[in-house]
């Protein structure tokens, strides 16, 4: 009995010993099994995000593709509008040639049924039938009027008759056209369909915070299309005055003459900082979506001023609901144009065709449009300062 009780006893001390090696053999084990699992998940997270990267991309390419769609759409409606004018036009020519066609024809007619009911009385019968010299001349005159009028007619009808036929040439050719013209349509309209339910099922694949990230960039899209248009007609419209603010500028350069200015100094290429905040937003999102822009915000910037970062003059001002929200568009002597964008309902302090100068209060901060939070939205662009010109802020700003 003793000796099993030792026995038992020597077990118990044994398992003792060796129990902190077993767990701590336990505790490695689990070590490793969570860093196996952390990298799976890392690497699950990688692939995420990669596959999150090449639907972004495929719906930028099918976003392109659909601007790319709508453009041709717009280019067929005019030439088809065009070719319906044209059609108009060829089938009033047509009508015309016909009208005067069928009038020189019963003219041509009723001479003929003269002729037909004088009888066999011939031109050469008239002038032997004169009874003097002087009747000789007048019945000679007479008769080669007649002739010569006659000769006039068919010739008049035979140039109707080939206006007639190249009128309807152009009436058909046009119809031709047309009807190419609107199959094309037709068939570029399914395509940009196509393309529209190609970007819907990408975009389904997006997070909610991408999605909304994706809709601010189509918004801004849709609202750039107009902006182009209404950037153009500021160029011709502001030129001679842009051109008068480059031959005025000082030599020293920009010069502040509303005694307002962003921190940071200026930079080589003569900007300074729209607002007195730090870029927390650059040309890309973290998503990877192209942002075309920088962001300035920060605790407390809300209604903070914004500065014209360099002389030029004010090409648009606009307060929207969507995309920019309030914004302004400036032309700068350098062949360069900044917007700024959400600021402050009723804050815009400068009318269009207004001249600014650097450090200029412009307007203020806030979170106008599409705007998550108040915020600078800031812009450079190259000429002609097209959505599409859009260049990195920051290789121009201190």
């Amino acid at each position: 009995m003793k000796k099993v009780i030792e026995k038992i006893i020597g077990v118990i001390l044994i398992a003792i010993m060796i129990l902190p090696y077993v767990s701590m053999a336990a505790t490695q084990a689990d070590l490793v099994n969570n860093k196996n699992k952390l990298k799976a998940t890392e690497k699950q997270k990688e692939e995420v995000t990669q596959e999150k990267k090449e639907t972004v991309k495929e719906v930028e390419k099918i976003s392109s593709q659909i601007s790319d769609y709508e453009n041709q759409i717009n280019e067929l409606d005019a030439k088809i509008s065009d070719l319906n004018k044209k059609i108009e036009e060829n089938q009033n020519k047509l009508n015309e040639a016909q009208k005067n066609y069928d009038k020189q024809q019963d003219l041509l007619e009723a001479r003929l049924v003269a002729t037909y009911e004088a009888g066999e009385t011939s031109y050469l019968d008239v002038i032997l039938s004169s009874e003097s010299i002087t009747d000789l001349i007048s019945n000679y005159y007479l008769v080669t009027e007649v002739a010569t009028n006659d000769a006039e007619l068919l010739e008049q009808i035979q140039q109707q008759k080939k206006e007639i036929e190249k009128a309807k040439a152009d009436l058909e050719s046009n119809k031709q056209e047309l009807a190419t013209s609107k199959s094309s349509k037709q068939s570029v309209t399914t395509q940009l369909q196509t393309a529209k339910n190609q970007k819907n099922q990408e975009v389904a694949k997006l997070s909610e915070e991408e999605k909304d990230l994706q809709n601010k960039i189509d918004e801004l899209k849709a609202a750039n299309a107009q902006i182009n248009k209404e950037i153009e007609a500021a160029n011709k419209k502001y030129q001679q005055q842009l051109e008068n603010l480059n031959k005025n500028k000082p030599s020293g350069g920009n010069n502040s003459s509303s005694g307002g200015s962003a921190s940071g100094g200026t930079s080589s290429s003569g900007f300074i900082k729209p607002v007195n905040s730090y870029v927390t937003t650059g040309m890309y999102y973290s998503s990877g979506q192209y942002h075309g822009a920088v962001d300035f915000g920060a605790g407390g910037i809300n209604g903070a001023p914004v500065y014209a970062v360099a002389d030029g003059v004010v090409y648009l001002t606009r307060a929207l609901t969507t995309s920019y929200g309030n914004y302004i568009i400036i032309a700068h002597a350098n062949g360069l144009y900044t917007l700024y964008a959400h600021g402050q309902a009723g804050s815009i302090a400068v009318s269009e065709g207004q001249t600014v100068r650097q450090g200029q209060q412009i307007m203020r901060v806030g979170s106008t449009g599409n705007s998550s939070g108040p915020h600078l939205h800031f812009e450079v662009r190259v000429s002609p300062g097209g959505y599409s010109n859009r260049v990195n802020p920051l290789n121009y700003l201190p």
